[in-house]
């Protein structure tokens, strides 16, 4: 017997990395797994390989949403997990930021997030329970420079499940973010070991362990909702301070 089974589990950016990683660790525990992505050939052939199913979707066309969650509650049954995992990044300093690339951030991390927990709300409630998985970031909880877009949105989904736990409890529907830190994905492959050196834990995350948070939340974390759960390393904890040289 699997955690998921006869769960209905829809995972966005679930082509590679992190998504991908979801998507694995459900399907095994036996959830029927929609991944979309915008990436085709890696989603299908993933969804191959795993015994899961594809659907193109750009989570910014809520038009999009509705037919895939239609196609989704027609096919496979009513969904009871969503978890809200695209995402990108961009880098500029706030002085040269360009509205185009703000609006880019904002609309796939924070208004896509947003389209797809109102997209699912009525299959969802049909199935009597479920839980949406937003993933946020460690910067929905600290800043960051160079990075004002991702940060606004970030710190947007943290407070836009917040506020849906509120709106859906009542409908049984619990909404729970995850809070990543660096994170070994095509993301942050730019980025060196010296990133992690001052953590408590100095390496690098892998998806695999935010998929096991992620399964935690879906199937054991019955009591919980609207709450940050942080997976970062301890990046998040403080600074560690040498005691000055006399």
């Amino acid at each position: 017997m699997g955690k998921l089974d006869g769960r209905v589990a829809l995972i966005t950016g679930g082509a590679r990395g992190m998504g991908a990683a979801h998507a694995r660790l459900m399907v095994e525990e036996g959830a029927t797994v929609v991944i979309t992505d915008v990436l085709d050939d890696e989603g299908a052939a993933l969804a191959e390989e795993i015994g899961a199913v594809y659907h193109r979707l750009d989570v910014t066309d809520e038009d999009a949403w509705a037919s895939v969650v239609s196609s989704v509650h027609a096919e496979q049954g009513a969904i009871s997990i969503l978890i809200n995992n695209a995402g990108v990044v961009g880098f500029s300093p706030i002085a040269t930021a360009t509205t185009e690339e703000w609006n880019r951030v904002i609309g796939i991390n924070l208004t896509g997030t947003f389209f797809g927990m109102r997209a699912v709300i009525e299959s969802m409630s049909s199935a009597g329970d479920g839980v949406i998985i937003n993933i946020s970031s460690t910067a929905g909880i600290q800043g960051y420079s160079n990075l004002s877009a991702y940060v606004a949105s970030k710190w947007g989904v943290r407070g836009l499940t917040k506020s849906a736990a509120l709106d859906l409890g009542h409908r049984g529907i619990r909404v729970v973010s995850i809070h990543p830190g660096p994170i070994r994905t095509p993301m942050t492959d730019g980025f060196g070991d010296e990133m992690t050196q001052s953590q408590p834990i100095a390496r690098f995350g892998e998806s695999e362990e935010v998929a096991k948070l992620a399964l935690f939340l879906a199937a054991d974390a019955t009591y919980s909702t609207g709450t940050e759960f942080i997976i970062d390393g301890g990046a998040t904890v403080g600074q560690a301070l040498q005691p000055p040289q006399e």
